[in-house]
């Protein structure tokens, strides 16, 4: 593939390939008059052309469970996404672009709360301190990176609910397994920008499941399509009318939106 693409750049462009900042390959130097014939010549390798305009752009994630950090399969999930949303919906005219990023874990490396739809991997704990041996030394209190593991007055292991980000360091670490895990999933957030003004990502409160993913995802460029303005971003449109509905927890009686726009 990389073989057929190089030469492609030297035979249509001026020889020189670029990674664009989501991952495609940019072959520089094409004049009008070879897109077409270069498009010929790479569809022979299964390549092809497109990643911009006013629709779902490629999916962009981080490594995954290829890094010791990762909490979900990226890679796989990223294909998944592609079939189904960047070829699925690629003639589908959305009011702007809308980018997907997928993060395997908290550290937040491709930054998934900048993109319009954002995932990131979680593993939550579950821990009762009635359960905790007080030892004094804790490998709980060792490993959380965040620092929200702590001995209290009594030696008993305690976790910082509020400022815990999941990423599942604590789970199984407890020598006599106090914590384990809880739930495990992705967590979404809806509606970051990167770039000349920019917006962090709305969190959707809860866990979600690879199915719930895709079904939110589904609704959110649904509803976009029908009620965002033209050159107006997810996150501008979300701003104004709040998270799209059925993306909330399950237990908020989310609002349905048709195909057409209505309340079903």
């Amino acid at each position: 593939m990389f073989c057929r693409k190089k030469e492609a750049a030297q035979k249509f462009g001026n020889g020189k390939i670029a990674l664009t900042t989501r991952l495609t390959l940019e072959v520089q130097g094409l004049t009008y008059d070879n897109i077409e014939p270069f498009n010929t010549f790479i569809a022979q390798a299964g390549l092809y052309t497109g990643g911009t305009g006013s629709r779902v752009r490629p999916i962009v994630a981080c490594k995954g469970t290829v890094c010791i950090h990762g909490l979900i399969d990226t890679q796989e999930l990223a294909r998944e996404l592609h079939e189904t949303f960047y070829k699925g919906w690629y003639d589908v005219k959305l009011p702007h672009k809308f980018k997907i990023g997928i993060g395997g874990c908290p550290n937040n490396c491709i930054k998934p709360g900048l993109n319009d739809f954002g995932i990131m991997g979680q593993r939550v704990p579950a821990y009762n301190p009635d359960d905790c041996n007080g030892c004094k030394k804790c490998s709980v209190v060792e490993v959380c990176p965040m620092k929200n593991a702590h001995l209290d007055e009594d030696g008993i292991m305690q976790i910082d609910w509020d400022t815990c980000n999941n990423c599942g360091k604590c789970v199984d670490a407890c020598n006599f397994d106090c914590v384990t895990e809880a739930k495990a999933g992705y967590k979404i957030m809806v509606g970051g920008i990167w770039g000349k003004r920019q917006r962090l990502g709305t969190v959707i409160d809860e866990i979600y499941t690879k199915e719930q993913v895709f079904e939110m995802i589904e609704r959110a460029l649904l509803l976009y399509r029908e009620q965002g303005k033209t050159g107006e971003r997810f996150g501008v449109f979300i701003r104004k009318s709040g998270p799209p509905a059925g993306c909330e927890a399950p237990d908020r009686n989310p609002v349905v939106y048709t195909i057409d726009g209505t309340q079903a």
